[in-house]
């Protein structure tokens, strides 16, 4: 193989060959490790409201929200460490990824160098002026002087680009550490966590058991329930307002969304329920409390399903609030077509986050537990008017009292 040949075909791999690069989406980064470190501040807050109160050693519905509370946000944080974890993984494969790529380019490199070598070794200088002296035209020799003097510069870019690459897989194999250590971290985060929320769950079931022996803390949840059911209305009345200036618009773009006849409106009586087995422990409007023997207003349906049900949607819309209160947990708001909104309280898991359109039947976490039991509260709106849940359920589907 002679010098011009060698030198043709490495000037064409410098030209196929281009570095790849993993580039770290740096403020994306640190924007998620600031949501981190936010929700385990709210977490210790919590943390420690749980630890003054088990001082006093009193079992109160203000202990059993900072469990709620604390429960809420360690799911919150679990799952974000998990989609971190799977962020992380794609990072680890594509450095790997360059890391082969590099490493095969800086392979190519040192074999056209090597064969470089080989031939100056081989011919010398002398093979050089042989092939000036050999042009057959004037016009030939300037050519191969200027291939010879190309090649010999190529000789230094050839070493530069050598060392670059080395630098490079030595950068890529610094941020593979970095992103292995990170991953490391990151699951045995995840795994205390986990640690920790199964202890708190099966602490708050403790705590309920307490509760419940003291009618007491019955007639208190009523009273936060009147109070609740005050700011849910409130919160309804502030989606309204806040949906009036873009009203037709949302309302146009969720119909557009849904099946000719299948809106709000044209389902009711044939909604699905939003579990598919369990009984209805309290019907709409007024109903005697089962412990207190009270008059009651129910807004809505407390269907008894056992803790961890699947929850879904009963009909097509957008989620547009998730909200918790005291009596009724974490709670859902979702918004249909017409003006109806419908309500899903005492979810244990949610799945779903605001502004996120739902259909039918699509899951939005698993069903909690209350201080009346394991039940799931269910209600439905038009506009601020309160709706019989059970008027625009299937009659079929779920066992009565």
């Amino acid at each position: 193989m002679n010098l011009l040949t060698i030198f043709a075909i490495v000037l064409f791999s410098f030209a196929a060959a281009r570095p790849a690069f993993n580039f770290l989406h740096g403020d994306d980064i640190k924007k998620k490790r600031t949501q981190l470190d936010k929700l385990r501040g709210e977490i210790e807050k919590y943390e420690s409201r749980i630890k003054e109160s088990e001082k006093k050693e009193r079992v109160t519905l203000d202990m059993l929200s900072s469990y709620d509370r604390q429960g809420v946000l360690l799911r919150k944080l679990i799952a974000k460490l998990h989609d971190r974890e799977l962020t992380l993984q794609k990072d680890i494969e594509e450095t790997k990824r360059t890391i082969r790529e590099l490493s095969g380019q800086l392979s190519l490199l040192k074999q056209h160098y090597a064969a470089y070598v080989s031939t100056v070794y081989k011919y010398g200088r002398t093979y050089d002026l042989e092939l000036l002296l050999s042009s057959k035209s004037f016009n030939q020799l300037l050519i191969r002087s200027e291939y010879l003097k190309r090649f010999s510069n190529q000789r230094k870019i050839d070493l530069d680009k050598i060392d670059t690459k080395r630098n490079s897989i030595e950068e890529e194999n610094k941020i593979l550490m970095n992103q292995l250590n990170e991953q490391k971290t990151l699951i045995a985060e995840k795994r205390k966590e986990e640690t920790r929320l199964n202890s708190r769950t099966k602490k708050r079931k403790a705590i309920l058991t307490e509760i419940r022996k003291n009618t007491k803390n019955y007639k208190r949840e009523l009273d936060r329930r009147k109070q609740d059911v005050k700011e849910l209305e409130q919160i309804i009345t502030k989606l309204i307002e806040e949906d009036r200036a873009s009203k037709d618009k949302k309302d146009a773009r969720i119909s557009s969304e849904v099946p000719a006849g299948t809106g709000f409106v044209a389902r009711r009586g044939r909604l699905p329920w939003p579990v598919a087995n369990g009984k209805v422990t309290s019907r709409f409007g007024t109903q005697q409390h089962p412990t207190l023997r009270t008059v009651t207003q129910n807004t809505g349906i407390d269907i008894s399903v056992p803790t961890g049900t699947n929850v879904h949607a009963v009909a097509a819309g957008e989620v547009s609030k998730i909200h918790w209160l005291p009596s009724y947990g974490n709670l859902i708001i979702i918004h249909h077509t017409d003006g109806y909104r419908t309500v899903y309280a005492h979810m244990s898991e949610i799945s779903v986050n605001e502004g996120e359109k739902v259909n039918e039947g699509d899951q939005l976490g698993k069903s909690g537990e209350s201080i009346n039991g394991s039940v799931l509260h269910f209600e439905i709106y038009k506009d601020r008017e309160k709706q019989d849940p059970e008027k625009w359920l299937r009659q079929r589907g779920l066992s009565q009292r």
